[in-house]
């Protein structure tokens, strides 16, 4: 049995699939409405430490098709340390599909495209994208180190490479003030870049860190009443014209309202569902089932 360095994050996702750390912490680390490796100082993990894992993972599972390459950012390391890793996962997992990890928008843009098509050609094919919004206002507020030209840019270039990504928007970002340029700016993003996947997360901050986040902020913020957030659900899923058809969820712990269906062709029915949640609270995730 793997014994991790905890906390131990996923995208839901990944609830079922090995998971293996590849790297400590997130080489960034510095978005203000982030709590969830502040305690851990980045780190890669040596190789062979990682290789004595998958060894021991291989043992106890033998059978495992899909594997997640945990902490925050796996995609800041070499490209050569990436495959390294691919390879033994390929040699312990003979069913082995696909490895996925999160990637800031700054590393996918640092790797060439030939780097990016290698780790492809080596089963790593799906990247967790966190575009949080597509305001650039926002995303400067909350310390993101994106704007939305870069964001565009990776998400492009990922897909001219043949990389899935699974894309991630937090819903009530902008606070009471800023809501409207919060998801108008992310419905632009995503109608002009393609992603394969698109989740909403709903902003959940932690006492230890809300401080900080109000202090980047620099204007008040008022965080905003499910209602609220449902309404900017509602304008995101009507407001999206994707370049290519989007697997769209909102099935991330912190959601008042789970929510799947793709875009734009199940649209009437979500934004319905939406409507049904708004008139009647019944529908919605009771608040102590809620979590990051």
């Amino acid at each position: 049995m793997i014994q991790y360095d905890m906390p131990l994050y996923r995208p839901p996702s990944e609830g079922n699939n090995l998971i293996i750390q590849a790297t400590l912490g997130c080489h960034f680390n510095q978005c203000s409405f982030c709590s969830m490796y502040k305690q851990k100082q980045f780190q890669p993990r040596p190789l062979d430490v990682v290789f004595r894992e998958i060894d021991q993972a291989a043992r106890d599972w033998p059978d495992a098709q899909r594997v997640f390459l945990a902490d925050g950012d796996a995609l800041t390391l070499p490209t050569e340390h990436l495959i390294k890793i691919a390879e033994r996962l390929a040699a312990a997992f003979p069913r082995l599909t696909r490895i996925a990890c999160y990637a800031n928008p700054s590393d996918i843009l640092r790797k060439s495209e030939e780097e990016l098509i290698r780790l492809r050609e080596h089963k790593l094919n799906l990247l967790y994208v966190g575009i949080e919004s597509g305001a650039g206002t926002i995303l400067k507020k909350i310390t993101k180190g994106a704007s939305p030209r870069s964001i565009r840019a990776a998400l492009e270039k990922a897909h001219q490479t043949g990389l899935k990504v699974s894309a991630t928007v937090i819903l009530g970002l902008g606070g009471k003030s800023r809501s409207e340029e919060h998801i108008k700016g992310t419905i632009e993003l995503l109608s002009s870049a393609p992603v394969t996947y698109l989740s909403t997360l709903q902003l959940f901050l932690q006492p230890e860190e809300e401080i900080e986040f109000r202090r980047k902020f620099a204007e008040p913020f008022e965080m905003q009443e499910d209602s609220a957030i449902l309404q900017e659900q509602r304008r995101l899923v009507s407001g999206i014209n994707p370049p290519k058809p989007i697997i769209f969820r909102s099935n991330h712990a912190s959601n008042a309202l789970a929510l799947a269906g793709n875009l734009p062709k199940d649209r009437e029915r979500l934004l319905a569902q939406i409507d049904r949640a708004l008139s009647n609270e019944a529908h919605l995730r009771p608040r102590y089932l809620r979590r990051l």
